[in-house]
């Protein structure tokens, strides 16, 4: 089990690197929506920066999902939907959205007043592809505390975290690599607790979006390109799948607690000053970036 924990999580990391940075080539050089100025933003230096590494991400992510061996259908299906879908909500942020309301709260506040921002129908959206990707994945047979009641409240922690793993993500990518670093950071444990355990699922469902993200991390650190929503939605939707698929009830209820916690704070606190105020955070932050 062992062995095909490895060539699971090496198979889906490859994959996912080789097809996100195909994805991307294939985008600068033809956009898959509008043209290269559709995609340009500018970045916090004020400079022009593309947002296609996302839609890359999300395409190589996606098809490496849909490609990988060893993995059984629905949990397919469900790392798709969740990556994907996902994705192409953080794309109509990207591309349609406003900067009157910003955040969580900021849109559903909006939502409330009658407004429907692309904000919220960003998290409406994610948070529907959350529970229909958590609602697909298998569950262990009926035993001790595995009644319909407890199956209900399994698919909705489940999807909370997948949900909440894409929105908290996005909270990241305000400088060049952290959203990736984060992935990294959150995912490379994933990875390594799978491969201890021996568990080819988990394994290679968190491979994918850490070698897809690896890929694309030398054009962010350049300040080339960034994830944008599209991206970085996909990429925490899909260590959300992962760490649901490959942890117990107890620590899944953990994880939704800090993801909880994170996005709560992230409406009082600003994370790029918390990052720059701690010199460990801040060296990792700068890792491999530009000066400021």
């Amino acid at each position: 089990m062992a062995h095909r924990s490895w060539l699971g999580a090496l198979a889906g990391a490859a994959l996912g690197a080789v097809a996100a940075r195909t994805a991307y080539s294939a985008f600068t050089r033809r956009p898959p929506v509008g043209d290269e100025k559709t995609w340009t933003r500018t970045n916090h230096r004020g400079e022009p920066i593309t947002l296609l590494e996302g839609p890359a991400f999300v395409a190589g992510a996606g098809a490496a999902v849909a490609l990988s061996p060893g993995l059984p259908a629905r949990v397919r299906a469900a790392a798709v939907l969740a990556g994907v879908g996902s994705g192409a909500l953080g794309a109509y942020d990207d591309l349609r959205g406003a900067t009157s309301s910003k955040g969580f709260k900021g849109h559903l506040t909006a939502l409330a007043r009658g407004e429907v921002t692309s904000g919220a129908v960003k998290i409406l959206g994610i948070g529907a592809a959350g529970l229909l990707a958590a609602a697909l994945l298998p569950r262990h047979p009926r035993g001790p505390g595995q009644g319909p009641a407890a199956l209900a409240l399994d698919i909705l922690v489940d999807g909370a975290v997948i949900a909440g793993s894409a929105n908290l993500a996005n909270l990241f990518d305000l400088r060049p690599g952290r959203a990736i670093k984060v992935g990294l950071l959150t995912g490379g444990p994933l990875l390594v607790a799978s491969l201890a355990k021996g568990t080819p699922v988990s394994a290679a469902l968190a491979a994918v979006p850490l070698g897809a993200g690896v890929a694309l991390l030398p054009e962010d650190l350049g300040e080339r390109a960034m994830l944008g929503d599209a991206g970085a939605n996909a990429l925490g939707a899909l260590i959300g799948v992962a760490a649901v698929t490959g942890l117990r009830r107890p620590s899944r209820l953990v994880v939704l607690g800090a993801v909880a916690a994170l996005t709560a704070a992230s409406e009082k606190v600003s994370f790029t000053k918390v990052i720059a105020g701690n010199p460990a955070l801040n060296h990792l932050d700068m890792l491999g970036r530009r000066p400021r």
